[in-house]
């Protein structure tokens, strides 16, 4: 992520958290480092798990939720 001029920091949640759907007014670059979690894109009517080693990029001003699976998530991201 330094490599591509981004400054990650790490974040956790445990089992079965949840985001409501939301907006960013940056890009998010986020890396799955261990346990899962499904982003839900409700206007592209997209459902996207991530686990450990995924990778997805989320252009801001793209609505999204999430869902965190039964071991927790740790992630990192960065902003552009």
């Amino acid at each position: 992520m330094v490599t591509e001029g981004l400054d990650p920091y790490a974040w956790s949640n445990g089992p079965f958290d949840t985001y409501s759907a939301h907006t960013h007014g940056y890009d998010k670059v986020i890396y799955v480092v261990q346990g899962s979690i499904t982003f839900g894109l409700p206007e592209l009517n997209q459902l996207l798990t991530l686990k450990a080693g995924d990778r997805l990029d989320l252009p801001a001003g793209v609505v999204h939720n999430a869902n965190v699976g039964a071991e927790g998530v740790v992630c990192l991201e960065g902003h552009t």
